[in-house]
């Protein structure tokens, strides 16, 4: 389901007939942001993970074609989307419940760092309780190979082999030129993504699935990504998966992921809440 602009899907948990393990606090949101050219179904898999436990999930994905060719232009389009997705919340009167997003790629991740720049300077949205981030297979720094790879992987199924080429060409020069050779000039109107994450005001927890293994996210962009927060003594955890590729820890290893994204869920909401939680 969506508004006109928006095309979203929400999914409530089923009624109980027992009490809810989140006590007195009512169902924690989470919002899944997908990479890009991900389709709604490959997101609901991962969403039951949270709707199992009783959470309220939202899962959104941005269009390709402003993944990969809007912004890398430096057009902030996803700026607005990130808004009017925040904005849902306050419209299904959820905006109470404490939140987490499960960010998947730099697809997910170009869309949160303008959902993090909102949380903190628009002073609505600041009302958001905000208690952890998942990022699964980001952030990634100007890996050229890697984001031709995961365009490729967009095209592939939809286009000839000749288009394909001229597209992947193009994009790669647009890249190598805009935010490369010319970055230090530009940065000023659009830094990137990762860039402008270095910086990132937030203080929730945040955790971090990745793997050496991934062709499209270099390990070392994640590792570096973590260190800096480390760093800054903010609370960081990760896990590397070692042998599965880009977006795959699921898939490959389906208990560890999960297990690894409900024990960091129900930490958050403890943290967050205090003595008062309540477990199940």
């Amino acid at each position: 389901m969506g508004d006109l602009d928006l095309d979203y899907t929400i999914v409530f948990p089923e009624p109980a007939l027992q009490e809810s393990p989140w006590g007195k606090h009512r169902e924690p949101v989470v919002i899944m942001l997908g990479w890009g050219g991900c389709k709604d179904q490959y997101l609901a898999k991962y969403s039951t993970i949270y709707h199992d436990q009783g959470c309220i999930v939202i899962r959104y994905t941005a269009a390709w074609k402003t993944v990969f060719i809007t912004e890398s232009f430096g057009v902030s389009s996803l700026r607005e989307e990130a808004k009017k997705l925040l904005e849902l919340l306050f419209d299904y009167e959820i905006e109470s419940c404490p939140l987490v997003f499960h960010v998947f790629s730099n697809g997910g991740f170009m869309l949160y760092r303008y959902i993090v720049e909102l949380l903190h300077s628009n002073q609505h949205l600041r009302k958001l309780r905000v208690v952890g981030t998942i990022f699964d297979s980001a952030p990634g720094n100007r890996n050229v190979r890697g984001s031709v790879k995961a365009l490729d992987a967009v095209l592939k199924p939809a286009t000839n082999v000749v288009f394909r080429f001229l597209a992947l060409a193009a994009f790669a020069l647009m890249v190598i030129v805009l935010r490369i050779l010319l970055y230090p000039l530009t940065r000023f109107f659009h830094e990137n993504h990762y860039d402008a994450m270095k910086s990132d005001p937030s203080t929730w927890p945040q955790l971090y699935l990745y793997s050496r293994a991934d062709a499209m996210i270099s390990c070392l962009d994640v590792e570096n990504m973590i260190a800096l927060r480390r760093k800054k003594r903010l609370p960081t955890e990760s896990f590397d998966f070692e042998k599965s590729e880009h977006v795959s820890h699921y898939r490959r290893y389906p208990q560890k992921y999960s297990d690894m994204c409900i024990t960091f869920l129900n930490d958050c909401i403890r943290k967050a809440m205090g003595s008062t939680f309540k477990s199940d």
